[in-house]
């Protein structure tokens, strides 16, 4: 059903790529209720819809139903028809996006088409608008602003990189702008009108550390990325919490514990670190009959496809390994079609990306775009549902606390097992006390 009805709207997809959405508002559909009295429940709401009473079931059901299946319907069929509400008041929902194209490549295309997709899909007239940059000078970025101000935008979602999102912090103070990529512990600002969308990688590795036994071999891609990685990844690794080791012994020594995980078992620690060039296609020199990486805990700070072609070689040079992490890197479904089941038995990866948004993912679908995997659209939807709420002040579709203007995402660890990426242990996703401190109910540990 809601693939028939975003079929429907593909003449408006079309216009994604053109810099703005149309200004001609679309007509307005007001449905009034008559001739029936009776309250109406679930059942009653769902045998109008099978017996084909879309107006009936659209006038009864005037409101958010908690019933996610005919939330859906309703949701479609609002949109489908452009059903208004004589109680809604409808503010101008006006954003911006800056978009390097040059140097976030089909990024450009993909964030702004996530965000198309969801202002499209909240039954609200919007206006969106592209603004492209050539470079990330600080030149470049006075002029769009500048332009954007002059078009009265006050909201951006800016999918820049740090360069870009530094020359924004250091100079603009009128302007809401909204980071997808940069995370606000690698940008330090206090200003009120940034905000950042970016996972934390850093809460991942943390989470991930906590499973990892010596030797720690960590493969990283030597780009500044991986550099930084395998850099967190050590420093999380070395400071981490080890389990207590003696266990048939652990009453008598419980109070010497805090005293041997700080002081005995660092010296345990050991990592080892290889440097992945990116044509290095051949890992037999680091892997077979390498004693001092035997039973060790693989950490791969490795884009996807580097990744599969580590995995496949662990197991041809029988390497073996206690288990493998990774981080949000290679939460992607490459890795079932490129891998065997074997070489990822005991892999376990840590996953910020939490949507359940049916309407929302079929959207982004039609467009070829990806918000379950692909966590820079995702954050760029993130985004976007924080701005729509803050104009429109309707209640959120993302659930997701913002603290010192960072949105706090949940990190549920995954395997990705036969087909699908097996839950093992489900994210919480982080809640604000009164005193505005972070408070993340514990969980069992994978």
């Amino acid at each position: 059903m809601i693939k028939h009805f975003l079929l429907l709207l593909i003449p408006f997809f079309l216009i994604a790529e053109s810099t703005q959405v149309s200004s001609i508002p679309l007509p307005t559909t007001y449905i009034q209720l008559i001739d029936i009295d009776e309250e109406c429940d679930n059942d009653c709401l769902q045998k109008y819809l099978e017996e084909g009473q879309i107006f009936t079931f659209l006038a009864l059901a005037d409101d958010t139903l908690e019933c996610m299946e005919l939330e859906d319907e309703r949701m479609i069929y609002i949109g489908l028809f452009n059903i208004g509400s004589t109680n809604l008041v409808r503010e101008e929902l006006k954003i911006a996006m800056i978009l390097p194209y040059k140097l976030i490549g089909r990024y450009a295309y993909s964030t702004s088409n996530a965000v198309f997709a969801y202002l499209l899909t909240r039954n609200h007239p919007f206006v969106l608008k592209n603004f492209q940059i050539e470079d990330e000078s600080p030149e470049e970025i006075e002029r769009v602003l500048n332009e954007i101000k002059e078009q009265e935008f006050h909201y951006v979602i800016a999918p820049l990189t740090p360069k870009g999102a530094r020359a924004i912090v250091e100079n603009e103070e009128e302007l809401n702008v909204y980071f997808p990529t940069i995370n606000k512990n690698d940008l330090n600002t206090s200003a009120e009108n940034i905000y950042f969308g970016a996972i934390d990688y850093k809460a991942q590795i943390d989470k991930l550390s906590e499973q990892a036994s010596s030797p720690l071999v960590v493969m990283y891609d030597k780009s500044a990325k991986g550099k930084k990685l395998y850099k967190q990844t050590k420093e999380s690794y070395m400071e981490s919490e080890l389990p207590f080791k003696d266990t048939s012994r652990k009453e008598i020594f419980e109070e010497l514990e805090e005293e041997y995980n700080a002081k005995l078992e660092p010296k345990k620690r050991k990592v080892i670190a290889y440097g992945i060039d990116r044509k290095t296609t051949n890992l037999k020199w680091h892997l077979e009959k390498n004693k001092k990486i035997q039973f060790g805990t693989f950490f791969l700070n490795t884009p996807v496809i580097k990744s599969t072609m580590i995995l496949s070689q662990l197991t041809t040079y029988d390497t073996n390994t206690t288990n493998i992490l990774s981080t949000q890197i290679n939460y992607d479904p490459l890795m079932f079609s490129m891998t065997q089941k074997q070489d990822r038995d005991n892999m376990y990866i840590a996953n910020s990306v939490n949507i359940n948004n049916n309407i929302l993912i079929e959207a982004n679908s039609l467009l070829s775009n990806d918000i379950v995997y692909d966590w820079i659209n995702y954050a760029s939807t993130v985004g976007a549902d924080y701005f729509y709420h803050t104009i429109t002040h309707t209640e959120r579709a993302y659930q997701l606390p913002m603290l010192d203007n960072q949105i706090l995402y949940p990190i549920s660890i995954v395997k990705p097992s036969g087909t699908r990426f097996e839950v093992v242990e489900e994210g919480v996703t982080p809640v604000l006390d009164e005193y505005g401190n972070v408070v993340i109910p514990s969980t069992e540990q994978f």
